[in-house]
């Protein structure tokens, strides 16, 4: 799919003009002639870049960028404000109102595409991300990563650690003044300390294109080949009028340029926007990890889910089934639970679960996966394990649950004990569910023939 850009301005032959090149260039265009027509356009037909004019009547540009970023539902999508205004002011105005980028009539046909692809791919990315929330959300693993807006406010404007990497230590001196007024700065003259120190918790690098000791575009580009790396925004810093380099350096992977001299003002506006967008980034892919997690995650003990159990011990059975290693599976089930909540109620209950969780999690192997199916029963999933170890490991749990007494935050010694329930899974012809009724038959033996014990079913 072609990406898709929203061309805003009231002139129509100026639409025109830019709608040609773009679709020369294969982009996919759609164009608005007025603000308020841009913001229900790019509400419902999402672009991947917004082209827009600053100087329109009604909403100029300013304003209507400063819309697009406050929606939800265009926040995500980067915008390049167009326009005849070639002050400081106005760059600084377009930056402030969360423009990406600020591009000055006549525009130059080769910068505009370069930006256009370097936000497609940012774009791109944050596409992929917004369609597994979404898929994750639609199936009710989560709720949504803009349930707390608070969170994602301080996320996005959170202090920026940013490093500086050029050859001149003036040069990079000048640069982090201004910098250090709002961000911890740290700059280094040495390319192979750069790159080590960018793989750490780094916001944003700014680099200096024009280095004469190293050679920043072959940086660049090993910086983007780098796995820990690859994601790191990257503000270049050139000199004006060098368009083959700063080419280059878009093909190359920079996510934005400052040109020589460099405006302070400017560098802290377009380093704010980076750093911004990073964030932004990191705040989704951080909440849809951590939704994910919580959806597979018992909430009360840590301990991985009834969804989890479900997925991973059919996949172990499937490779089982086909000649693959054989899965063994312990179910747990604490003795006279009941009588702990209504004795000492359901608060203490749940610190006996937990601690009952910690001691389970102590005394099985690295590879076991632990599991809370709900209630007071656990399961323990035991990939490349056979009957004998399995028994053993169960019997090791059962020993370090009854040889020491839980002790209450009330004080009081509760005595805990548990059955077990062991079974291992049969080769070809053996399902998920055969597997879960024998372990559950061994643990029902286990419970009539007085708790506390660990009894092995094997028949079909």
């Amino acid at each position: 799919m072609p990406a898709k850009v929203l061309i805003v301005d009231d002139l129509p032959a100026n639409v025109r003009l830019l709608q040609a090149k773009l679709e020369a260039e294969y982009y996919e265009v759609l164009t608005a002639f007025s603000g308020e027509e841009a913001l229900v356009k790019a509400s419902q037909w999402q672009p991947d870049i917004i082209l827009l004019d600053v100087m329109m009547p009604g909403l100029n540009g300013f304003e209507v960028c400063l819309k697009l970023k406050e929606s939800i539902d265009t926040r995500h999508i980067p915008v390049i404000l167009v326009t005849a205004l070639d002050g400081r002011d106005d760059r600084l105005a377009g930056l402030k109102a969360g423009a990406d980028d600020f591009l000055t009539k006549p525009i130059d046909d080769m910068i505009l595409l370069a930006r256009l692809k370097a936000l497609v791919r940012l774009k791109q990315l944050i596409d992929e991300i917004r369609t597994r929330e979404s898929h994750s959300r639609s199936t009710g693993l989560q709720s949504g990563f803009y349930a707390n807006q608070e969170l994602y406010q301080r996320s996005i404007n959170a202090v920026g650690n940013v490093l500086i990497l050029d050859d001149q230590d003036q040069h990079a001196k000048r640069l982090m003044i201004p910098l250090a007024e709002e961000h911890r700065c740290a700059y280094v003259t040495d390319p192979n300390e750069a790159m080590e120190i960018a793989k750490g918790r780094v916001d944003l690098i700014v680099l200096n294109l024009d280095a004469d000791h190293f050679d920043s575009l072959r940086w660049l580009a090993h910086a983007r080949s780098n796995s820990e790396c690859r994601a790191k925004p990257i503000l270049g810093v050139i000199v004006a009028g060098d368009s083959p380099r700063i080419l280059k350096a878009f093909e190359l992977g920079v996510n934005d340029i400052v040109l020589r001299p460099v405006d302070h003002l400017e560098l802290k506006a377009r380093a704010r926007t980076q750093i911004r967008r990073k964030r932004f980034v990191d705040f989704l892919r951080n909440s849809l990890d951590r939704s994910l997690e919580m959806a597979l995650t018992d909430a009360l003990t840590g301990l991985n889910n009834r969804r989890y159990m479900d997925h991973h011990l059919n996949r172990l059975m499937m490779t089982a089934a086909s000649g693959g290693a054989a899965v063994s599976l312990l179910v747990f089930d604490m003795d006279h639970f009941k009588n702990v909540n209504d004795t000492h109620g359901h608060d203490i209950g749940d610190e006996v679960l937990k601690e009952f969780s910690k001691r389970l999690c102590a005394n099985i192997r690295a590879q076991d996966m632990p599991c809370r199916m709900g209630g007071e029963e656990f399961v323990v999933i035991m990939p490349e394990t056979n009957t004998d170890m399995a028994m053993i490991i169960a019997e090791r749990v059962r020993l370090k649950v009854a040889e020491n007494a839980f002790i209450a935050s009330n004080g009081r010694h509760l005595e805990i004990t548990v059955s077990v329930g062991v079974t291992t899974s049969q080769g070809q012809g053996d399902g998920v569910e055969s597997m879960l009724k024998r372990a559950d038959r061994g643990l029902y033996e286990a419970k009539s023939s007085g708790r506390n014990r660990v009894i092995i079913s094997m028949a079909a």
